[in-house]
């Protein structure tokens, strides 16, 4: 004899049914997600216990040898790393900074701010290797525009072979990848600033407060969700910048601008050390972790206070 469903089979099999239903949703990304990334992560993260060439039939585990010999008696990945905090830094300060600038500065009434909003950014779509090819030419030590500019004003001893030199490698590779990255950040704070309201502002006004002071006590704290985005976002692009570099410098002169991504593509496959290539891609990837998850964690729970 069936027993009929109750009114209470029913309600229940209608809340489970609500509760997988965005499980359901998620399921062709999550799926995707586990097989493109999580799974090769793992593996790569396995990978860095063992000295392998990626032919060998074997792999010799060597357990935590690799990470020991890229802290004690790897310079460049020293180096490396020292390169790309110095990036970071460079990126956090004057990538956010000038994105920030050019934003207030083309959200206000001018004409053209739409063209120049559509120049900023332009350089962002470009590909890193266009970028590179474009700044190489420029930084030419004879025929590039830098040094027949810094010619033209009489500052002659100036000029030098930009992209040869160890001392000056990185920072003109920077300045490259600057003007491709602030398009970015500027973007990004345009939106920001286009939902903050007028009213605050007006009452600023008639309280006699200068522009400063609008921009620290008014646009900065209704800005801060914005802000969160832009410095992780920045950060973590800092932190496995690689294409802007490989095409401009190969990591020279001298591994000058060797950063980690550079040294992890060196190790894996131009020396063949597999293990010690995904040790560097997991100390990467633990640096980042340690940064960004605080921060993001910080910044949010002061937003919601």
């Amino acid at each position: 004899m069936k027993i009929a469903p109750t009114r209470f089979d029913k309600g229940e099999n209608r809340m489970t049914a609500r509760a997988l239903k965005p499980w359901l949703f998620l399921l062709p990304a999550l799926t995707i997600y586990l097989i493109v990334i999580f799974v090769p992560s793992l593996y790569t993260f396995y990978l860095s216990f063992f000295k392998w060439n990626g032919v060998a039939a074997d792999k010799v585990f060597v357990g935590l040898d690799n990470y020991a010999d890229l802290i004690l008696h790897d310079s460049v990945f020293a180096r490396a790393l020292k390169n790309n905090l110095l990036w970071t830094a460079g990126s956090l300060i004057l990538m956010i900074g000038i994105g920030l600038m050019l934003a207030l500065l083309l959200n206000k009434r001018i004409k053209g701010r739409i063209v120049f909003r559509g120049i900023f950014y332009f350089p962002y779509v470009l590909s890193g290797v266009i970028v590179a090819t474009s700044w190489a030419w420029m930084y030419n030590p004879t025929q590039g525009f830098v040094n027949k500019l810094l010619e033209t004003i009489g500052l002659e001893s100036w000029t030098r072979a930009w992209l040869a030199d160890p001392e000056t490698a990185l920072y003109a590779v920077f300045i490259a990848a600057l003007w491709q990255g602030v398009g970015q950040p500027m973007v990004l704070f345009l939106a920001g600033l286009q939902t903050i309201p007028h009213d605050p502002y007006e009452a600023a006004v008639l309280d006699g407060a200068k522009p400063y002071q609008s921009f620290w006590y008014i646009t900065f704290p209704l800005l801060r969700e914005t802000l969160v985005i832009v410095v992780a976002t920045t950060m973590i692009a800092s932190m496995k910048v690689y294409d802007i570099i490989y095409a401009m410098t190969g990591g020279g002169p001298a591994e000058s601008t060797q950063v980690l991504s550079s040294w992890m593509y060196y190790q894996t496959f131009k020396f063949a050390n597999i293990g010690t290539g995904s040790a560097i891609s997991f100390f990467l990837v633990l640096i980042t972790m340690v940064v960004i998850i605080p921060y993001v964690y910080y910044t949010t729970k002061r937003s919601h206070l």
